[in-house]
This record gives structure tokens, C-alpha cells and sequence, in this order.
């Protein structure tokens, strides 16, 4: 017995296969340790300390800009004018009628637009029923009691672009309807994403803000007005964490919610190998910033982000409870270490194979 386990510690002190560092060797490269990360268990202060997740929404200038006047004439924007005449043969009405159609009439990049007989006329600045007005006082000297209605018909004076997972991308005018963020993502046909996972992101001048679409209905004050010139872009979280040893999967894996959490982050890729995993050796490996690092820690000396390598037990008491409470945050690792009879049944298998080959080949060779 002693010459086999001799053998076998020879064959385990060899490369064998393995998933990955185990838990000693990971305790072995702290800082603790002379290493250059902190290997630090979880507890309810660690979790305390660590669960800060960066919040989405618009700053006070996007939230306090009042909402724009959709009637407001602006260069660009098309209009529509009907004059009616109080004479039979009018300057502008055809023969045998009193009214004269005029059509897409385009305000013109200076904010003007022009009318036979009142001239070339500001337009950009007034409302339709100003204009109306406008017109009206310059034809009077034309004709006798102009009767003048103008219709604002279209136009891209004031117009936002839409790009990313909506159902039609686009160019769209602000109006009535769509003078609002979440008016103009109905009209644009809604996310086309998972919406607990859409992101929505509104770029205005040098400015910008992103809200999650969920957080568009949950408080309205996210529900900001538009102006013309914003851009608003639909995307998918494009956070991940990385999977690595005695788990299910080992991948890169996108969030599929706003928060995750370690035991969350197991499940989503198929829980420990019941045949491989150290339940007591599921760690979390990140960057964390200084502040945080500190505060884990009860440091002040620290300068810059800290390596940081977090220990969940999940045979211990509240292990599992912790799991369940520690926020795992874009471009974590978790790693599950193998369990110390693994390398042992690996050992003794390679040991049992060499010598079931050694007597094969002495088989043979008698």
C-alpha cells in the first residue's frame, strides 16, 4: 500500500489533464502570499461593499427640457395653403372658382417661403394660425378679404433618427404624437430585442444618456421630450461573464437580465459537474476599482484598480445564501475548481492504464 500510494503521488505530481488551478494553487498567487491578487471570501460585508451595479438613466437636462411645440413652423417642413378670394375673377383663384390650392409650398433653409402677390414671407418661427395671419395682411392689399387656411403637411425640420433593434429604422418627425421618447419608439415600431435587456440611448449635441426600455415605463420621468436633431439608438445588454472549469458550460455568457448573481451565473450554465466541482472552491475573478477594492478590503493605501479573487462556499452554513446574494458584474470570470479526488481518480487511472499496457506489451511478447 505504501509502494502504491508512492506511485500513485509520483503519476498526480505529473501533467495530468485538468480543467484549471486548483484551490490551493489559487490561494498560492495572493497577495497574501507574495502573489498579486486578493483572494478574499464572501461574506454579507464583502457583498455589501461589492454590489454596486452602474446606473442607467438621463441627466437633469434631458429630463427638465420642457416638451417642444409641435405646431411651430421650422425650415424644411412642407406646407399646404388654401385662398379664397371675395371677388369672381381672383389674383390667384382659377377661372369660375374663388379659392386657390397651393400645395406643397417648402419652407426654404433660411426659415421663407414664397406667395404670388404676398411676397417672399418669414414662416419658420410661427405657428400655422400666425402665418395664416401674415398672409392674410400682405394679400389684403391685393385683393379685397383674403380668407386664407394653412395646413402644416410634413416635413424634416424637426425630425430624430432612429437606428439599432427597433422594428423600422429611420428618419421620423417629431409631432404630436411622437413628441415624446417612448411616442416615437412606438412609431418606429417598438424594441425587437428581449426588453428587460434593451437598451435605449439618446445622443443630443455633444450629450448623451442611456435608460434601460423597462425603466421608460416604470418612471415616467425617463419619458423625455424630444427635439429635433436626436438620435436614439435600440441595443442589447453587451455585458458577459466568463464561465471557466467543473461547470456545465464553458463559455463567454451574455447577461440575460439587469442583475445577475453568483448562483444565477451557475445555473444559467448548467450548475457544478457533480463528478468534477469543489463546491467549496467557486471563485470570482475581477478588476475591481479602487474605491471598492478599499472598502472590501478596509485599505486606504491602494492606488488604482485591484486584482481581486472572491471564494464562495457553497457547503458552508450560508453559503449558498451568499451565492445567491453576490452580484456577478461585466467581464467577471467564474471559475470552479475541481475537486481533490478528482486528480486522484485521474492519477489512478493513469497508473491502472500504464500498467494494463505494460502487461498487454509483456503478453505479446511472450
Amino acid at each position: 500500500m505504501v509502494a502504491l500510494s508512492v506511485v500513485v503521488s509520483i503519476v498526480a505530481s505529473c501533467a495530468l489533464p485538468r480543467s484549471g488551478p486548483n484551490r490551493n494553487e489559487l490561494f498560492a498567487g495572493s497577495v497574501q502570499r507574495e502573489g498579486d491578487a486578493f483572494v478574499v471570501e464572501v461574506n454579507q460585508r464583502v457583498i455589501a461593499a461589492t454590489s454596486i451595479v452602474p446606473a442607467l438613466g438621463f441627466s437633469q437636462a434631458f429630463q427638465n427640457a420642457g416638451p417642444t411645440s409641435t405646431e411651430v413652423i421650422r425650415p424644411g417642413d412642407v406646407l399646404g395653403l388654401t385662398i379664397y378670394e371675395n371677388v369672381e375673377d381672383g389674383l390667384l383663384a382659377g377661372q369660375g372658382t374663388n379659392s386657390a390650392l397651393i400645395n406643397e409650398v417648402t419652407v426654404d433653409g433660411a426659415g421663407f417661403i414664397f406667395i404670388p402677390y404676398a411676397g417672399r414671407i418669414r414662416a419658420a418661427g410661427n405657428t400655422p394660425e400666425q402665418l395664416r395671419e401674415i398672409i392674410t395682411r400682405n394679400l389684403d392689399e391685393q385683393t379685397p378679404d383674403p380668407q386664407v387656411l394653412v395646413r402644416r403637411e410634413a416635413g424634416d425640420g424637426a425630425t430624430v433618427s432612429i437606428a439599432g433593434a427597433v422594428g423600422g429604422q429611420g428618419i421620423y418627425p417629431v409631432e404630436r404624437a411622437t413628441r415624446t421618447l417612448s411616442g416615437m419608439l412606438a412609431a418606429a415600431g417598438g424594441v425587437n430585442v428581449e426588453p428587460d435587456i434593451a437598451q435605449i440611448t439618446v445622443v443630443r449635441g455633444a450629450h448623451s444618456g442611456t435608460i434601460w426600455f423597462e425603466d421608460l415605463y416604470a418612471n415616467p420621468q425617463f419619458d423625455i421630450p424630444l427635439r429635433g436633431g436626436d438620435r436614439i439608438l435600440v441595443e442589447e445588454d453587451s455585458r458577459s461573464f466568463t464561465s471557466l472549469g467543473a461547470t456545465g458550460t464553458q463559455a463567454r455568457v451574455p447577461f440575460d437580465s439587469q442583475t445577475i448573481s453568483a448562483i444565477e451565473a451557475i445555473a444559467t450554465v448548467g450548475g457544478l459537474q457533480s463528478n468534477l466541482a469543489d463546491p467549496t472552491g467557486v471563485f470570482v475573478l475581477r478588476n475591481e476599482p479602487e474605491e471598492i477594492a478599499e472598502s472590501v478590503l478596509g485599505r486606504s493605501d491602494l492606488i488604482g484598480a485591484q486584482r481581486m479573487i472572491y471564494v464562495l462556499d457553497l457547503t458552508a452554513p450560508t453559503g449558498m445564501f451568499e451565492a445567491r446574494d453576490f452580484v456577478i458584474r461585466d467581464g467577471d470570470t467564474v471559475y470552479v475548481t475541481e475537486a481533490p479526488f478528482t486528480q486522484w481518480n485521474k492519477a489512478l487511472s493513469a497508473l491502472t492504464g500504464t500498467l494494463g499496457t505494460a502487461n498487454s506489451i509483456a503478453g505479446l511478447a511472450e
